[in-house]
């Protein structure tokens, strides 16, 4: 009993569909493949699924440019005739795109306006005015910006300033502290015994001598200097 024909048609259910899609392209490449090389033909096949992937064989020997020259040459169809006048018709429209612009930029640097009439030069000078708008607020902005910034790094310096000052003077009182400071003692009391009128030196001389007392009423430089 032989076999029933089977109708070709569409498979309704997409797993089966998709099944049959993958064995049916795998046995496409490989017939491909066997014919490129036992019989050095060149092969290419496109195949796009339902779901949009896209499967491309080609054989080794050929490029695929190489395949389509080689088909337009062969049939007299010129693949790229249509998509060569799109591309021309793209480049003539940027091509004028690109002129307006040009003329646009010659205007409003104060060129070309001899053609103009009246409601065309007062809608370029409403262009001007909102350009010059926007200007304006990017120029306050980029000064806001930058003064800003100028004044944090003020602050950051001034800060920098206190710290190495505090850091200083806490060092020098630590030193003062543990260091002979026996050079001080006698600049000052040396200052004092001449009877100079220098009131650092009686500060710095009162300083490292806290018992030292002055009474009133009597001059720097005076010599009846004791301690309590």
């Amino acid at each position: 009993m032989g076999r029933g024909k089977i109708e070709i048609k569409r498979i309704e259910n997409a797993t089966n569909r998709q099944v049959t899609y993958s064995k049916t392209r795998n046995g496409l490449f490989k017939k491909a493949q066997e014919l490129t090389v036992l019989c050095d033909a060149k092969v290419s096949l496109i195949m796009f699924s339902s779901t949009g992937k896209f499967h491309e064989f080609i054989s080794p020997n050929i490029s695929t440019k190489a395949f389509f020259d080689l088909y337009q040459k062969t049939t007299g169809t010129d693949l790229w005739s249509s998509h060569y006048e799109k591309m021309q018709e793209n480049y003539r429209r940027l091509k004028e795109i690109n002129k307006k612009l040009r003329r646009e930029i010659m205007q409003r640097m104060g060129g070309e306006l001899d053609d103009l009439n009246i409601k065309e030069l007062q809608a370029l000078e409403a262009k001007m005015d909102s350009s010059l708008v926007f200007v304006r607020d990017r120029k306050y902005h980029v000064i806001k910006t930058q003064t800003y910034t100028h004044k944090k790094k003020v602050r950051n310096l001034e800060e920098r300033r206190a710290n190495l000052v505090f850091n200083l003077e806490t060092k020098l009182d630590h030193q003062d502290g543990i260091v002979d400071n026996e050079g001080y003692y006698e600049a000052a009391a040396l200052g004092l015994a001449n009877g100079a009128s220098n009131l650092y030196a009686l500060r710095l001389y009162q300083g490292y001598h806290p018992n030292l007392i002055l009474h009133h009423g009597e001059k720097y430089g005076s010599n009846d200097l004791r301690h309590a």
